[in-house]
């Protein structure tokens, strides 16, 4: 049997937060730790919005950012048990946008100096983020601003899914198909391509397939009026000041014709908590079963090659004691991986660019779950000053709130 939390140093966690919350480093955050079948400890502080003094509350609405890219991955590998597609399928056959691909010859150099892609982007190099593809705040050079003039705000597409499939297949990748891991517009070209395969909307797909089965009512990739009240503002934080200001985002009244597999949900904590059950019980959670405990395997095991790994990430060894899997990162050597956060092999999960994190852990049956609206710079060559802030409480409260919940584990 599992070790028990020491309830006394679990009540402790809080505090972790309350002082980087009260020095204006974080408007406010909802924590969910759930264990062993129950809700160990659920926290909200701060404020959801600084504006109106509004609190945080359990329900109160996230925009989950990159975690939505497992929920994506979640609804292709569906259409792969239906048979619909396979892993080493190229894309081709459903996206013509991504024909003829060319290659930089240097990924931060000029857009002209290009070679022909060796072969086809697959249905794998989606879900590993090894297709080539770029994002404009990951590259560095010419490409990155291209994806800026192509595609628009990162946050804020207006474009409909064809038009923009058409402007990304319109460029260059960066790196050959299958050769490394470069974080990208791959899980968004992800879902429109379970739209196509599927034949219905992408959005619509996830409503029938995922959310409804699971009774996440509160996820969606726009924030409907009548639930505006309970969305937490995004702040970016001025690095010389330190004063959070909010960030603008396209308001809808229905959904919007883009929705990004990639970053674009909204969610709740309860909502997500379901879904990461869902990946932690093998595919099944509280009788409803969307994926085979094989193919949640895949999706848990690492796929990148040694080689791969020892590239950096956003500037850091980010691969030091963990690996990638189909649309989700996973805990190889927890005493290597210490360094970051905090979790045993085999744990698995994929944060967001707002903060927000979440992590399922299969030795201590264990998930926990972060929310804050925290955002980094997401414009063009972002990825060159990630490392350079001075200002660190909103970084590192996520690891200190991690290590203390591991600590009340005796771990």
């Amino acid at each position: 049997m599992s070790k028990a939390f020491d309830k006394a140093a679990l009540d402790g966690a809080p505090a972790v937060l309350a002082g980087v919350i009260d020095a204006g480093d974080l408007s406010g955050a909802v924590t969910l730790i759930w264990r062993d079948g129950e809700i160990a400890q659920v926290t909200t502080q701060g404020k959801r919005s600084l504006e109106t003094g509004a609190p945080m509350t359990r329900d109160t609405l996230f925009r989950i950012a990159s975690m939505t890219k497992p929920i994506t991955t979640v609804a292709a590998l569906m259409l792969l048990e239906s048979g619909d597609l396979s892993l080493d399928d190229p894309i081709t056959k459903w996206l013509p946008e991504f024909k003829g691909m060319s290659v930089l010859n240097d990924p931060t150099g000029p857009l002209d100096a290009v070679s022909p892609a060796a072969r086809d982007i697959t249905v794998d190099d989606l879900m590993t983020h090894r297709a080539g593809l770029a994002y404009g705040f990951t590259s560095i050079g010419p490409i990155a601003h291209a994806h800026q003039r192509a595609l628009g705000d990162v946050l804020n597409s207006a474009m409909t899914p064809d038009a923009w499939l058409a402007a990304l297949g319109s460029l260059p990748l960066s790196f050959q198909p299958g050769e490394r891991f470069h974080y990208s517009h791959s899980t968004d070209v992800l879902g429109f391509l379970v739209g196509r395969v599927a034949g219905i909307d992408f959005r619509q797909f996830l409503f029938d397939r995922v959310f409804r089965p699971l009774g996440m009512v509160d996820t969606d990739f726009y924030i409907p009026p009548e639930k505006r009240d309970r969305a937490a503002v995004v702040y970016r934080q001025d690095e010389a000041t330190g004063a959070l200001s909010p960030v603008t985002f396209l308001s809808h009244d229905t959904p919007p014709a883009y929705c990004g597999g990639g970053g674009g949900l909204v969610s709740t904590a309860d909502d997500y908590l379901k879904f990461a059950r869902l990946l932690l019980n093998g595919g099944e959670v509280d009788g409803v079963r969307l994926l085979k405990s094989e193919t949640v395997d895949l999706m848990r095991t690492n796929r990148l090659t040694d080689a791969q790994r020892a590239i950096p990430f956003m500037g850091m060894p980010f691969w030091m004691g963990q690996g990638f899997g189909l649309g989700l990162s996973v805990i190889t050597d927890a005493e290597k991986q210490a360094w970051m956060g905090a979790g045993s092999d085999g744990s698995f999960g994929w944060p967001g660019a707002f903060g927000t994190w979440w992590q399922a852990d299969p030795v201590e049956n264990m998930v926990l779950i972060y929310l804050i609206q925290n955002s980094m710079e997401l414009g063009p060559e972002a990825v060159a000053n990630a490392g350079q802030s001075q200002r660190l409480g909103a970084r590192i409260a996520l690891p200190m709130w991690q290590k203390t919940v591991y600590a009340a584990l005796g771990k």
